[in-house]
C-alpha cells in the first residue's frame, strides 16, 4: 500500500504539470466571459468529460492506435501544437464578438482537447504507465482533471476581480501565451521526430 501511494504521488506531479489547469484558467475565462452561468456549467462539464474520456481511452489504446496508424508521439505533438496555434491566432486577430469558436463545441474543442487533454498529458500518461503502473496513472489523471474542474468553477470570482477591461487585456495576453505554448509543443514534437523517438 505504501508503494502504491508513493507511485501515485510520483505519477500525480508530472500529470499536474501536463494538465496545467492554472495556466489554462485565463484562457477558460476569456473563452466563457460572455456566457450565462448555466452555459458555463455546461461547457465546464463537457470539457471535463471530454478530457477524462480522451485521456483514459488514450491510456488503454494510445500505443495501439499510434502503431496502427504509423504515427509517433512527435507527430501527435506537432499536430496538437498547430491546432492550438490556430486557435490563438483567431483569438488575437478577432474580437470577442466575432470569435470563430462555437459555444456548442467550446467544451470539447479547445477546452477538453487540446487544452486539458492535449499532447502533453497524453504523452506524459504513456510515459508514466511504464514507470508507475496503470492504476496510479489512471487515478492521477482523474484527480488532476477533477482539480481542473474545481479551479475553472472558481473563474467567476477571478472575473469579478479583473473587471471587463482587465478580462479583455488578459484574453489577449493569454492568447499570446497560448501561441507560445503551441510553438513549444511543435518544437518538442520536431525534436522528437528528428531524434527518431
Amino acid at each position: 500500500m505504501e508503494e502504491f501511494f508513493r507511485n501515485l504521488l510520483l505519477a500525480f506531479i508530472p500529470v499536474f504539470v501536463a494538465v496545467d489547469a492554472i495556466g489554462t484558467l485565463p484562457i477558460y475565462i476569456s473563452l466563457t466571459e460572455k456566457m450565462e452561468r448555466a452555459e458555463k456549467r455546461r461547457v465546464l462539464f463537457e470539457s471535463l468529460v471530454t478530457a477524462l474520456c480522451l485521456a483514459v481511452g488514450f491510456i488503454f489504446l494510445g500505443k495501439l492506435i499510434f502503431r496502427f496508424l504509423g504515427i509517433t508521439v512527435g507527430d501527435f505533438m506537432v499536430a496538437g501544437g498547430a491546432i492550438l496555434f490556430c486557435i490563438a491566432i483567431l483569438d488575437i486577430m478577432g474580437s470577442q464578438g466575432d470569435r470563430k469558436i462555437s459555444p456548442k463545441q467550446l467544451g470539447v474543442v479547445p477546452l477538453g482537447t487540446p487544452l486539458l487533454a492535449g499532447p502533453a498529458l497524453l504523452a506524459t500518461s504513456l510515459l508514466i504507465i511504464e514507470e508507475y503502473g496503470i492504476i496510479p496513472t489512471l487515478v492521477s489523471v482523474t484527480l488532476n482533471i477533477a482539480i481542473a474542474g474545481l479551479i475553472f468553477s472558481l473563474s467567476a470570482l477571478l472575473g469579478r476581480v479583473l473587471g471587463v477591461a482587465g478580462s479583455k487585456a488578459l484574453s489577449k495576453i493569454t492568447s499570446l501565451f497560448l501561441a507560445a505554448i503551441a510553438v513549444m509543443i511543435v518544437r518538442k514534437g520536431l525534436v522528437s521526430l528528428l531524434s527518431g523517438q
